[in-house]
């Protein structure tokens, strides 16, 4: 048995990609260098965090697995090789069982080779998640003692339900519960799972370690902010959000039960928790940019249309990737006002983004002679004409084209398919219009705070919104007022409220039965929406799995 004394564990936040096995264990070694250097026992890193997470369908792939188990052994080697073998490395991969079916896996890599593993127990398949398709569980514990300490071993879901690992391990006297976790940013999570984490330690009688994996993955974005709590549910430790971190922690026994100890003085860090808006819009910025990075785009093209929309995903992209690698095009037509194309040229300045000027008033006459359309057709037919330049510009320059529509518009079926809709990555898709308009105006004022110059004009945030294809429209001819809108699309869409609930809500009759036929009727122009990334509990995607087929209809008479 190994002496007690302190122990001293490292968080390694990081930021993984799927697939990349190579560039994901570069990085577990030198996280493992530095935490070796600072004097660490142990260093944590995130679930899956050779594969990078969520690998999806991957996991079937028995030469993907084989390649992980590579990447696993090579990093076991180096770091005997490089004298760093009395460090204990904790991290997540893809396993297979005698069976050969794959395994969300945490092992302990020790004296190059791997000591000990443990098996994921309870396997998501709610929301994003598709665990349980995917792997296979585990049954068996994993309790780890080091310096006469007994560390408890958990992966992400295993601690958010009641029974299995946690519940074993509350009868074995363990000193520290650490979790590896891949778990999803969405807003007003970061408290629940503080709260979810001070139960887990009064349950196990120990503090509990709840380290995250930070970045963006497809439409997923990880936000990190790692934390510890102490027995008594003091938060004892908490690491940066959306950026990567190495946080340390050393756990020094308690006197007695009730005693001092238990890691209260740790010398960890307590990052500040960001403002609401700032937490939901550096989500939005960190989805894109890891987007951008990890599918190796340098710049990205939009059309400014002077609106708000684009005018703050301009503004996030400038903040993803600099203003001198934003496109933004104007592409004015006969219903342009001098005021929108004056804004779009405002924003293009104040972000530093390069900007062009395509009329299409020419190409919408030849289009007008050729097709004869009017009404409804000839105003999809100026949109489409903007999404074919936006998307030449995307194909000549290698830019990434963005979509600019937000979730209203999304869930009504305000946008025009091929054309405003077109775009390889949308970063306000989860955002309602009306947290738009205040996503715009935190950001502003985070630069007034700073002494910079507000990147979105103000006129494109207090002007009434239109799309500008027809002489006078706004938005409010088709749709109800977006301060009314969001609050029936929230109700409907994240909380899941049929028309009974809705009219129960207080919403009127005819306002309701316009909000669900539009979102119902809207199911087939979503599915070919971009990506963008997941910030509320109840995303577009695979947040919500609904037929585009579907003859139910709550406002309709049944017999």
């Amino acid at each position: 048995m190994e002496t007690s004394g302190e122990l001293t564990f490292a968080l390694a936040q990081i930021n993984t990609c799927v697939g990349d096995l190579d560039g994901n264990a570069a990085k577990i070694l030198g996280y493992s260098r530095t935490a070796a250097e600072k004097n660490a026992d142990i260093v944590l890193f995130p679930e899956m965090a050779v594969t990078g997470y969520p690998i999806e369908d991957l996991a079937f792939r028995n030469t993907f697995r084989k390649a992980a188990d590579t990447a696993v052994g090579n990093i076991a080697r180096s770091l005997k090789e490089e004298g760093l073998g009395q460090l204990y490395v904790v991290l997540g991969t893809v396993g297979t069982d005698s069976s050969g079916k794959p395994r969300n896996r945490l092992l302990v890599i020790h004296n190059g080779t791997v000591e000990a593993q443990y098996d994921k127990h309870f396997l998501p398949n709610y929301g994003v998640f598709d665990e349980f398709r995917i792997f296979a569980p585990g049954q068996d514990d994993l309790i780890l003692t080091v310096k006469g300490r007994r560390i408890g071993f958990a992966i992400c879901e295993d601690i958010w339900q009641d029974g299995g690992t946690v519940e074993k391990l509350a009868h074995k006297g363990i000193d520290i519960l650490a979790t590896i976790n891949g778990s999803p940013y969405e807003e007003g999570k970061s408290h629940t799972r503080v709260d979810l984490c001070r139960r887990r330690a009064r349950q196990v009688n120990a503090p509990v370690i709840y380290l995250n994996q930070v970045g963006g993955q497809d439409d997923l974005v990880f936000d990190g902010a790692s934390f510890i709590v102490s027995r008594d549910g003091s938060v004892i430790g908490r690491s940066r959000q959306f950026a990567e971190d190495l946080g340390l922690w050393t756990y020094t026994a308690p006197e007695s039960v009730s005693g001092p100890g238990s890691g209260a003085d740790t010398g960890m860090q307590t990052a500040p928790v960001m403002d609401p808006d700032e937490e939901v819009y550096t989500a939005c910025v960190t989805g894109l940019h890891d987007y951008m990075e990890k599918n190796r785009f340098t710049g990205v093209v939009l059309g400014l249309s002077g609106g708000i929309d684009s005018a703050l995903v301009a503004a996030m992209a400038a903040d993803a990737c600099g203003g001198e690698n934003v496109w933004g095009l104007s592409m004015p037509s006969m219903y342009s006002s001098d005021g929108s194309k004056d804004d779009a040229a405002d924003l293009a300045s104040r972000i530093h983004a390069h900007y062009e000027i395509q009329p299409i008033e020419p190409l919408f006459k030849v289009f007008e002679r050729q097709t004869g359309v009017d009404g409804v057709a000839a105003e999809n037919l100026q949109a489409r004409i903007r999404g074919v330049l936006v998307m030449a510009y995307s194909n000549s320059k290698g830019l990434l084209a963005l979509a600019t529509g937000n979730k209203s518009e999304l869930a009504c079926g305000y946008s025009t398919i091929y054309g405003d809709a077109v775009g390889g990555y949308a970063p306000i898709k989860d955002i309602l219009k009306t947290k738009v308009w205040q996503l715009a105006r935190w950001r502003n004022n985070a630069a007034r705070c700073r002494g910079e110059v507000p990147p979105i004009p103000e006129n494109s945030i207090t002007k009434a919104p239109s799309a500008e294809l027809r002489p006078g429209q706004k938005d409010s001819d088709s749709l109800p007022e977006y301060a009314l809108l969001d609050k029936v699309l929230e109700a409907y869409i994240e909380k899941v409220h049929g028309r009974a609930d809705l009219l129960d809500d207080g919403f009127d009759a005819q306002t309701v039965n316009t909000v669900m036929r539009l979102v119902d009727q809207a199911e087939w122009k979503r599915r070919q929406y971009p990506l963008g990334p997941k910030v509320t509990a109840l995303a577009f995607g695979r947040d919500r799995r609904l037929p585009v087929t579907s003859a139910f209809r709550e406002d309709r008479p049944r017999g």
